[in-house]
């Protein structure tokens, strides 16, 4: 089966291609309009296609729309409600279904020689799943695995739990909306005066500087129920933060609350079912402080995040959804870098096309890690780009963890809020050394405490409660980032580099070789280190 999967209807709008079982290419539309998460969520962007990432994962697979066996759109109009049924206040909703329902015409409009007959709906919380379960490692057992999806909303419900076996989904429990725990999620986020559907991870990095004072009412508004799902009372948040003082420790009693309910629903669902390994996805999923709280609870043996757990992931997930129901037997996902590369010779055209200096070291990976021994700022263009919000050593940011104000340092070139923490990659070798959690961590979805004795060492790293989102990195996975680790490890005895995302605020992350040479021109980093190419500031 050649399949081709949309996510279009709320945000994040992505592509994805899976033949014969085998994820070709995933990507998001950000990353070619350089439009920060594709679009806005309103119901009147529900016509809007990822064209641009469809063609290219078309391209990349070496297919014309004609030769798809399907193409799997994560949003099954039938499964919607009216709004006032569902409790929400969205007048437009209705015309987001309607333009959901005009999906294969508006595809086939956008690919031509697309038969719109091939276009099949999946529902949303479905694809969801299966981005997670069926994508699984082999060591998450997705032969027999639970699965938790959390997110704002899908068509008419907010949460699911389930379990894979044999690669089919059963459905234990849902939750109707009104009810959500990402759109109470997004109320707070709106709230603190940061972009609904889009800056939520704010929110949980200002958690750590409040007290969940508001937890106890937070207790009664946001309950289990027995049916495995939740309810969710209406707040009123000018009375729990009603200025800007406050705003922490709303932050922080959401954040608690929310760990707690997600603890909840694990338990429920470990209960009902002989998995060893839980599997999650849905915007809720890229909550890495949960995730962590989570983890140290001990109930599964293997808990496995998507990636791209946000809306994004959905086109992955309808994909194989649709691939595993005809029969192919699916891979699981190689990694994260699932997006666009470029050859060395293409690297090389750009730089002389844009008559920019530039060299070629004997090693990249070495040339980087003495910049950064120095203390500079590299940007650091390697290999296929990222399928999800994580920077993972294909687009990234980097600097030495060894100096304190380079977390200031970093938020001031991408344009950042202060109170935001910087991440850490780390050799996967060595993490246990630094770090307690989940380990491995290669996709960033999870903190970890960071032992005492190396808090002093890499401060620039240490968020303000003593963790850090720590990224392993191993040499059998990214050998050239594991080189580059090792390089910095040589010169000055740490194992670990900052790294954050290869963009600025408001910027989709840098994608192209274009893209990271206005990055380089417009920001003051020391070294674009372009593929096996240098370009040095002031060259």
């Amino acid at each position: 089966m050649r399949v081709l999967g949309i996510n279009a209807v709320f945000h994040d709008p992505a592509a994805a291609l899976v033949v014969d079982g085998r994820i070709i290419a995933a990507a998001e539309e950000e990353r070619f309009s350089r439009r920060k998460h594709g679009k806005r969520p309103y119901a009147f962007s529900t016509w809007e296609l990822p064209e641009l990432a469809a063609r290219w994962c078309l391209a990349e697979g070496g297919l014309r729309p004609d030769q798809l066996d399907a193409v799997a759109y994560s949003f099954e109009p039938d499964l919607c409600r009216p709004a006032e049924e569902m409790g929400l206040n969205d007048p437009w909703d209705w015309l987001r279904v309607l333009y959901a329902r005009r999906a294969p015409e508006f595809l086939a409009t956008a690919l031509p020689g697309l038969d719109p007959a091939r276009v099949v709906f999946v529902p949303h919380h479905v694809a969801h799943a299966a981005s997670a379960a069926l994508a699984a490692p082999e060591e998450a057992d997705p032969g027999n695995c639970a699965i938790l999806v959390l997110d704002g909303r899908g068509e008419s419900a907010s949460h699911l739990s389930g379990v894979y076996t044999d690669g089919r989904i059963e459905i234990l429990a849902a939750q109707s909306l009104p009810h959500s725990l990402g759109l109470l999620y997004e109320d707070v986020t709106e709230h603190v005066g940061f972009l609904r559907s889009s800056d939520e991870y704010k929110v949980m990095a200002l958690a750590s500087y409040g007290k969940p004072k508001h937890l106890p009412l937070l207790r009664q508004a946001i309950r289990i129920t027995d049916d495995g799902g939740f309810h969710v009372d209406p707040l009123d948040l000018n009375d729990l933060a009603p200025t800007r003082d406050d705003y922490a420790d709303l932050a922080s009693s959401v954040q608690k609350r929310l760990e707690e309910v997600i603890l909840d629903l694990s338990d429920w669902l470990h209960q009902r079912t002989d998995a060893r390994s839980l599997a999650m996805a849905g915007g809720v999923a890229l909550n890495c402080v949960a995730n962590a709280r989570l983890a140290r609870a001990g109930q599964w043996q293997h808990i496995w995040v998507q990636p791209a757990a946000g809306d994004a992931g959905t086109a992955l997930g309808a994909a194989l959804h649709v691939s595993k129901t005809a029969g192919d037997k699916l891979e699981p996902m190689p990694g994260a870098n699932l997006g666009r590369g470029y050859s060395d010779f293409e690297l090389e055209a750009e730089l002389v096309r844009a008559r920019i200096p530039f060299s070629r070291p004997d090693s990249i990976a070495d040339a980087a890690a003495e910049v950064l021994a120095g203390n500079g700022v590299v940007a650091w263009f390697q290999g296929r780009s990222e399928y999800g919000p994580r920077a993972l050593g294909h687009r990234s940011l980097l600097a030495h963890p060894g100096y304190a104000d380079n977390t200031e340092r970093l938020n001031q070139v991408k344009g950042r809020e202060q109170f935001r923490p910087v991440a850490p990659m780390v050799l996967a070798e060595k993490a246990a050394q630094i770090f307690d959690g989940m380990l491995p961590s290669p996709y960033m979805l999870f903190v970890h405490d960071v032992h005492q004795d190396w808090r002093e060492r890499i401060p620039a790293v240490v968020h303000v409660d003593g963790t850090a989102r720590a990224q392993t990195v191993a040499p059998e996975d990214d050998p050239l980032t594991a080189d580059l680790l090792s390089g910095f490890e040589r010169r000055t005895g740490l194992p670990v580099l900052v790294n954050t995302s290869l963009n600025t605020a408001g910027r989709p992350m840098v994608d192209s070789p274009t893209d990271a040479l206005e990055l380089f021109g417009s920001a003051p980093v020391d070294l674009l280190a372009l593929g096996p190419f240098a370009v040095r500031r002031g060259a």
